[in-house]
């Protein structure tokens, strides 16, 4: 085998590790917020992008979190459901909505740990800047080798509907086990 070979297979190596690590800390993360809080990680993501009292319409949420509307829309809809936002037509503009921190939503905000995102987006603002910029694109050629960078990303733990016997297809018509 020659030298390029074995330092490729030690770099998979070295990233398999490093996968391993910020996906266990990040399903950690998880675990502990869900029995912290009652909530899904994604549910107090978002809680916590509430958390300065001002309301916000779903796409500015969706900017906040680094995400999509849909993403955001979804799980908006269960924090209203638990009585921890409102969500009310903006009287500026009745083609908005406007989506607001309640009480019983800044209570349970108060207890809970920093949700499993925010712990990533802490790490990653911390990289150096050249880094970063090369992380991401690393990760971009990565999610194209795998074949899943047309896939909608979501929200980091968001709970997706399942399709079939416990799977989800893919764009590529492919079956991936539910929640990956």
């Amino acid at each position: 085998m020659n030298d390029a070979r074995v330092l490729d297979r030690q770099a998979v190596a070295t990233s398999l590790d490093a996968f391993r690590r910020v996906l266990r800390a990040l399903r950690v993360a998880a675990r502990d917020t869900l029995a912290t809080s009652g909530l899904s990680a994604a549910q107090l993501y978002v809680l916590r992008a509430l958390a300065d009292d001002a309301d916000a319409s779903l796409s500015e949420l969706a900017a906040r979190t680094m995400t999509d509307r849909t993403s955001v829309k979804a799980v908006v809809d269960r924090l209203v459901a638990g009585g921890l936002v409102t969500k009310r037509t903006a009287t500026e503009d009745r083609r908005r909505a406007a989506v607001r921190i309640t009480p019983k939503g800044r209570t349970v905000l108060r207890g809970a740990p920093r949700p499993p995102t925010a712990l990533l987006i802490e790490g990653l603002e911390q990289l150096d800047p050249a880094d970063l910029r090369r992380l991401a694109r690393g990760l971009r050629a990565l999610t194209h080798a795998m074949q899943i960078d047309g896939e909608r990303a979501g929200m980091l733990f968001e709970d997706e509907p399942e399709s079939g016997a416990g799977k989800r297809s893919t764009r590529r018509g492919r079956q991936l086990p539910a929640g990956i």
